[in-house]
């Protein structure tokens, strides 16, 4: 479509997150619904048929708070700050100590409550903590975890340096950066392009994060 068309049974008051083939829509009772492929469960409705309407993911019986999508993998934020994930797994996206992929929710390790945002990349996750604390799980081929390795984490690891004072957080491709309280601008994972913004020459990949260059405050 060249124009916008109005999505079926979604009238007013939503959110909305779009993945690589799929998108999300939470509603404002808390209820989460999906739309497009559903080749790996994307749908999170518990079959692999795609749909051209929404339908409403399965097993969330919390009211939800936020929604984020990957590329092939989706999340919730719920009310009490669990974080629950659903869709393909092979990177260990889903954060449930597994590799393996779910047509449903799953619950991801360690974070059932103290979540305030979540972000979702292309292959893996991050978490912004109550207390400021950033944590990520999934593919790290690039540094994008954080933590000092290139090593993928079917489980939630801790970003190097960022246990506290963090106010929010985004996720690219292969690359993620945080929002500190004092409002400095830190970014790790893939800098092929400079996405990093450091002012350094480095274009490989950075596992911990670095200051933006101009962004301290």
């Amino acid at each position: 479509r060249s124009q916008p068309a109005p999505v079926l049974q979604l009238t007013g008051g939503v959110a909305v997150a779009a993945g690589y083939g799929h998108s999300l829509a939470l509603k404002k009772d808390g209820t989460v619904w999906a739309w497009g492929d559903n080749s790996s469960g994307q749908l999170g409705d518990g079959t692999n048929n795609p749909s051209n309407t929404p339908v409403e993911v399965s097993g969330l019986n919390s009211e939800i708070r936020a929604i984020a999508t990957g590329d092939q993998h989706a999340c919730v934020l719920t009310d009490s700050g669990a974080v629950k994930c659903w869709e393909g797994n092979s990177h260990g996206q889903l954060g449930d100590g597994t590799n393996n992929p779910s047509d449903t929710p799953v619950d991801v390790v360690g974070l059932s409550s103290g979540i305030t945002a979540i972000s979702a990349g292309r292959w893996y996750t991050c978490a912004l903590t109550g207390s400021g604390a950033v944590k990520c799980w999934g593919n790290n081929g690039n540094g994008q975890l954080g933590d000092r390795t290139f090593t993928n984490s079917n489980t939630p690891v801790n970003v190097t340096g960022l246990s506290s004072g963090v106010k929010a957080i985004t996720t690219g491709f292969f690359h993620t950066c945080a929002v500190t309280r004092n409002g400095a601008v830190k970014c790790w994972g893939n800098n092929s392009r400079g996405q990093l913004g450091d002012g350094t020459n480095n274009k490989g990949n950075i596992n911990t994060p670095v200051d933006v260059f101009g962004l301290s405050s």
